[in-house]
């Protein structure tokens, strides 16, 4: 007969100390948790609670009166729906066009054989230390063009320093016998690229298009100086930074709409419905990206 085998798990009993360090812990964490979230909550609940209330600040922790009257609002507004497509348009192509950009620059700057490859590394790193200024940005925006052009949201963008050392620090990371073995394959540098490199590094090429997201999402420096002359390209951000400096305008422009009654709109409800605008898109798009983030800035920061 077999001895049976003891398979009861083994308890190890924590100590006071470990109690007591896990229980601060959690409540720290926790109490950090609702901090960073109770501001777009409370944002949240004021564009969505009878505006009367909101003008008295009457809405603290729960809504009341709900409506979303606010938001629909927003599409009476005018040029409104123009300025959201050219963020959207802007976010979209910019992005992507970083992203293939960056990876090129990445995967070139790891290859030996790139003439003078250390060279414009250092090239590259310098820039991220060294500005100019604004005003000799905006004379060279200007010389090239780029002024009142809807490619000035595009094509500055093209080249980041900081994303294409994270790309180029993860393509390292990649064993390079695959790589060998491919080219032993006969396949060329281009299908190198697309067939082994692309696909391994997707972490990090997620990463920067979420810093890129973000960034083509929220700007406004360069639609505020670069666009003065072209209601038309503005962004978003920048249209809701003239409306927020007219809130009793961007009120009677909503009320004409029809979608909210009149009286029942005030400066603050204005300014909390648009900040909400700009930030729901960025929020609804991170927890789809979160998993390749995480990864990516881990890996993409161990070596320099």
């Amino acid at each position: 007969m077999m001895a049976k085998t003891n398979t009861k798990k083994k308890h190890f009993k924590r100590s006071k100390g470990d109690i007591v360090f896990n229980v601060i812990n959690i409540t720290f964490f926790t109490l950090f948790t609702i901090i960073c979230i109770f501001p777009f909550y409370y944002l949240f609940i004021n564009t969505i609670s009878n505006n009367d209330l909101v003008g008295m600040n009457m809405i603290t922790l729960w809504p009341q009166g709900i409506h979303f009257d606010n938001y629909i609002a927003l599409k009476d507004v005018n040029d409104f729906g123009n300025a959201v497509l050219v963020t959207v348009s802007r976010t979209i192509i910019g992005t992507a066009l970083m992203v293939i950009t960056s990876a090129f620059a990445g995967y070139l700057t790891t290859k030996k054989q790139m003439w003078h490859r250390s060279l414009w590394y250092r090239g590259l790193v310098v820039t991220m230390y060294f500005n100019a200024g604004m005003i000799p940005w905006y004379l060279n925006m200007l010389g090239l063009g780029l002024t009142d052009n809807y490619l000035g949201y595009i094509l500055p963008g093209l080249v980041s320093p900081y994303n294409i050392i994270l790309v180029k620090t993860y393509i390292e990371s990649i064993p390079a016998s695959l790589e060998e073995s491919a080219t032993i394959d006969g396949a060329s540098t281009m299908q190198t690229f697309n067939q082994i490199i692309v696909p391994l590094a997707k972490p990090i090429l997620a990463t920067i298009a979420v810093f890129g997201a973000v960034a083509n999402w929220n700007s406004l420096q360069d639609s505020l100086i670069l666009m003065s002359n072209s209601p038309q390209l503005y962004t978003m951000q920048h249209r809701l930074w003239v409306y927020l400096n007219s809130s009793s305008n961007l009120a009677a422009a909503m009320q004409s709409g029809g979608a909210v009654s009149s009286g029942m709109l005030n400066s603050k409800v204005i300014k909390y419905t648009i900040s909400m605008v700009t930030i729901i898109p960025i929020m609804l798009v991170y927890p789809f990206m979160q998993r390749y983030f995480e990864e990516g800035i881990m890996l993409g920061a161990v070596k320099g």
